[in-house]
């Protein structure tokens, strides 16, 4: 960013006053005003002998382009053809959800020296990080250049994922690689049973301590590792309660985007293929995949969910379309009945589901203008008591309801649908 130098207004008023001083020193024979301008005139001349000639350029870049939610970054000034630039100041506008280190985001340093400015996004979403005003000063103060504006550099906050660990297997693995034991023998290595040997085996699975003692061989059996797939629901059909960032009150969506994401990162890790559907908003779909690379794809996809309501015609014929075999996470305060019957039809299907409550539990409506407050909070409590309603309800089909609380949430739920995964089943024939 370019601009034009300028005098500063301390140039102009010692100017002014030391010419002021000459006069009267010279008309009215008053060498006590000569000696009182005498510091005006010095410091007018100084800034005039030293004029800039120069034609400055600014940018600022940022030091990182992945960052999440409670990470900082340091943004960093560059200056060219500053040789007539003595002083710089930077100036960052204030963001929503976006913390700057000095607080009040104004920095200045004597050059060649820059400024830096430390800046940390606390909310997961698309910002805008270092948008700022720059102005330069020339030796004794004499001209300014700018300030002139810097737009900001666009960046996705992913959010945040670390505080989710399981040591839960996943059900109903399905895939040939991964850290879950299938109920079909494998090459795996945890120990299973022993049974006599057979022609195919691997010699190295023979059990020589058992063989000796029941004079035939007999070999080792485990049960293969294979992975699991897991779709991870969405519900932005709307955002209750109140977002602070990281560090404050976190809405409805601000727990449904973390949740999903700690749950994206662990399942990933582990080899699972994973999914995600965003209900509602600008909407958003990626298919299953595993790895590094499949997971920043995951995470992209969540920082840039929007709440929004979906047409009815839509949200009346809402299918989740889910594969037979994989896991299904919901993510969602179970407030619209669109989600709500999507999930009771997975349940019906017999898919292992489990619903991760997202509503805050200090969660309020916004008092439209004009309303009364009181009604507004009678209908609210209603409505809770319907949402409870519904939460039992899918109980009753055997749908898990939970709270998000980080590491350990869904360890007791998955291994529960993991035995009942292994469950004999009657059949009607």
């Amino acid at each position: 960013m370019t601009g034009t130098w300028r005098p500063t207004p301390a140039l102009v008023r010692a100017t002014l006053l030391g010419a002021l001083a000459v006069v009267v020193a010279v008309v009215g024979a008053a060498p006590v005003a000569m000696v009182l301008g005498a510091p005006f005139v010095l410091l007018a001349g100084l800034g005039l002998v030293h004029r800039p000639r120069s034609s400055p350029a600014v940018s600022a870049t940022l030091d990182e382009r992945w960052l999440h939610e409670g990470q900082g970054t340091t943004s960093r000034l560059h200056l060219s053809d500053g040789e007539d630039v003595e002083h710089v100041a930077r100036a960052l506008t204030r963001t929503p959800y976006v913390a700057v280190h000095p607080a009040d985001g104004r920095v200045a340093a004597l050059a060649p020296e820059l400024p830096t400015v430390e800046i940390g996004p606390r909310r997961w979403g698309r910002r805008v990080l270092g948008e700022e005003q720059v102005a330069l000063t020339s030796r004794w103060a004499g001209y300014r250049w700018g300030p002139v504006p810097l737009p900001g550099e666009a960046r996705r906050v992913v959010p945040y994922t670390r505080g989710f660990d399981s040591r839960a297997e996943t059900p109903r693995p399905v895939g040939l690689v991964g850290l879950n034991r299938s109920p079909r023998l494998g090459a795996g290595v945890e120990f299973a049973d022993i049974r006599p040997f057979r022609p195919g085996d691997r010699l190295r699975r023979i059990s020589w301590r058992v063989s000796v003692r029941s004079q035939e061989l007999h070999v080792t059996t485990s049960p293969s590792e294979e992975d699991s797939g897991v779709l991870l629901v969405l519900d932005a059909l709307g955002d209750h309660g109140r977002s602070e960032g990281l560090d404050g009150a976190a809405s409805s969506l601000d727990q449904g985007v973390r949740a999903a994401a700690a749950v994206a990162e662990h399942h990933v890790a582990a080899g699972d293929r994973v999914g995600l559907r965003v209900v509602g908003g600008d909407g958003g779909l990626v298919g299953y995949g595993a790895g590094t690379r499949h997971l920043r794809v995951l995470l992209d996809q969540l920082s840039g969910v929007q709440p929004g309501e979906l047409p009815k015609a839509l949200a009346d014929q809402l299918q989740l379309r889910v594969t037979g075999g994989s896991v299904v996470v919901v993510f969602s305060p179970m407030l619209s009945p669109a989600i709500v019957t999507a999930t009771a039809g997975l349940v019906q299907r017999a898919l292992p589901v489990v619903v991760v409550d997202t509503l805050p539990a200090d969660a309020t409506p916004k008092v439209p203008e004009g309303a009364d407050p009181r009604v507004v909070d009678l209908a609210w409590r209603m409505r809770r008591l319907e949402r409870d309603q519904v939460l039992a309800g899918l109980a009753g089909l055997g749908c898990p309801v939970i709270a998000w609380r980080g590491s350990g949430t869904l360890d007791d739920v998955l291994r529960r649908l993991a035995r009942r995964a292994g469950a004999p089943r009657v059949v009607s024939r």
